[in-house]
């Protein structure tokens, strides 16, 4: 894990624009918000998460975070069934605060078109050169 400014950026996982994070783990997208997405938002109140079984599309929102500053669209990174969803997040939403990249994960997918859909994420170099850019404008 590197720091760049006050954001933490985690090794062997994938980048959305949107703010999202995937790590594959067996087959499986493991899906959460970016550490700057949480420090954006600031205190984590609420937030709301489909179901599983329910089917995720990729660059299409699928859920609300909710903080003391802002409601945000959770936006899919990747496209796929939804396996697991972390219920702990809805008694605990400061998880997401506390720990984005490990407690506070939100789903776990079956993904449809996982390889094809990873290459148009951000990999960790290029994640690292984005959180450059955007530390710089905050």
């Amino acid at each position: 894990m590197v720091k760049v400014g006050n954001y933490e950026v985690p090794e062997g996982i994938h980048y959305s624009e949107d703010y999202m994070w995937v790590r594959v783990e067996n087959g499986k997208a493991r899906i959460g918000i970016t550490d700057y997405a949480q420090k954006q938002l600031r205190e984590i109140v609420f937030v709301e998460l489909p179901s599983e079984g329910d089917t995720l599309t990729k660059a299409e929102p699928f859920g609300t975070v909710e903080s003391v500053k802002a409601v945000s669209d959770l936006v899919a990174p990747i496209g796929g069934e939804i396996e697991q969803v972390n219920e702990e997040i809805s008694e605990k939403p400061e998880l997401l605060n506390e720990d984005p990249y490990d407690k506070g994960w939100l789903l776990v997918v079956s993904p449809t078109n996982l390889d094809a859909e990873l290459k148009q994420l951000m990999d960790f170099n290029k994640a690292v050169e984005w959180h450059k850019e955007h530390s710089k404008e905050g």
